[in-house]
């Protein structure tokens, strides 16, 4: 729509766009959703939760796999910032494509922005990726599940937060459920090593800090996902080779690979593809339905991860693990109340009291009667 002003006849002239003429991409994202190619604006409310929901569940659960599956490669577990390099590579590559598909290519975010968020993702990745080498992959999947404990702790000391009882409890619980778990790892696990631990909590620590990073610089600039993506991974993907390059990591991570190209670059590839699309479901169901039940999704598929862990690759297990999980889960729960109490509302000990008193009379009556 044009508008043109003439200072001498004082009057406005508008132009009005005919259908034909092709509207921004940002003004189209308003009404439009579309995943992979699918315009879910065209299903009803239902069917858009199944559609998202399927799509979380069955790409990140063949990415957890797979990302088991070639650590599991003997000889590979020293190698896992080559396999971060390679998935950064992907990972470009795919948002490239999906950034040719739209038709403002321009790039909004600056370069010092981009470098800090790529910096926090190589961190989180790089990191997460390198703890397998030292943990199984359910306590991995364990410490992921409670990114509120280091952003309590970056609140409260950095800028001063304070939180109330549920959200004091849920990082409780989870501590106590993360202490007991890597504790039950550590008695029964032959692999068990802390240097896994350290590198699971700094990732988990990035983590924290980059969701707020990207947030912030998407809100600010109206960029999108794929811009994100492209960027942020490809200067990631310079920074881990830079890395790689200069502390000899590279030439030996390479020659393995080539001697098993199908169990490592192949792998890679599906592992990669997977948690790319897994990523574009989670953000459509974050802006469909809300946090709250994309969380309620993403624990439910971390939850069926670790179950599908322990059937496809033989590990110790004891009981140790269910009960710390379920506190971990507990917490979970309580961090999702803190955030939407006003959508929740649990009963009161007062009203379950009372409850229970009108039911026992009821009873009463009816036995006399």
């Amino acid at each position: 729509m044009d508008l043109k002003f003439n200072n001498t006849r004082k009057h406005i002239s508008i132009t009005v766009p005919s259908k034909t003429q092709a509207m921004s991409p940002h003004i189209k994202s308003v009404d439009d959703i579309i995943v992979l190619g699918i315009n879910l604006s065209k299903f009803n409310k239902l069917t858009q939760f199944f559609i998202c929901v399927a799509g979380v569940f069955v790409f990140y659960l063949i990415y957890g796999y797979l990302q088991e599956l070639i650590f599991s490669v003997e000889g590979f577990k020293p190698y896992g910032w080559y396999l971060t390099l390679v998935q950064f590579a992907f990972y470009s590559i795919f948002g490239l494509i999906e950034l040719q598909l739209i038709q403002d290519k321009r790039r909004r975010i600056p370069g010092k922005t981009y470098m800090i968020i790529a910096f926090l993702t190589v961190g989180t990745m790089g990191l997460s990726n390198t703890s397998l080498g030292y943990l199984n992959y359910p306590t991995q999947v364990i410490f992921k599940c409670c990114k509120l404990i280091p952003v309590m702790l970056g609140g409260v000391f950095i800028q001063g937060k304070r939180y109330n009882v549920a959200d004091v409890s849920a990082a409780v619980c989870m501590s106590l459920g993360l202490i007991w778990f890597t504790l039950a790892d550590s008695t029964i696990a032959p692999n068990f090593n802390l240097t896994g631990v350290m590198l699971i909590s700094l990732a988990l620590c990035a983590d924290a800090v980059i969701g707020n990073v990207q947030e912030k610089a998407m809100k600010l600039h109206n960029a999108s996902n794929s811009e994100m993506v492209l960027y942020s991974y490809s200067i990631g993907f310079v920074y881990i080779l830079l890395g790689l390059t200069c502390t000899s990591g590279l030439g030996p991570a390479v020659t393995f690979c080539s001697k098993n190209p199908i169990q490592t670059y192949g792998y890679a590839f599906l592992f990669s593809l997977t948690g790319y699309f897994g990523i574009s479901f989670v953000l459509a169901l974050i802006k469909i339905f809300g946090a709250l039940l994309a969380v309620t999704v993403t624990t439910g598929r971390k939850a069926m991860t670790i179950v599908l862990s322990f059937i496809f690759f033989a590990k110790p297990f004891t009981f140790q693990y269910v009960w710390s999980g379920l506190l971990v889960v507990l917490g979970i729960f309580l961090n999702v109340y803190s955030k939407n109490m006003d959508k929740i509302r649990l009963p009161s000990l007062y009203h379950l009291i009372n409850r229970s008193l009108e039911v026992r009379r009821s009873r009463t009556l009816a036995q006399t009667v």
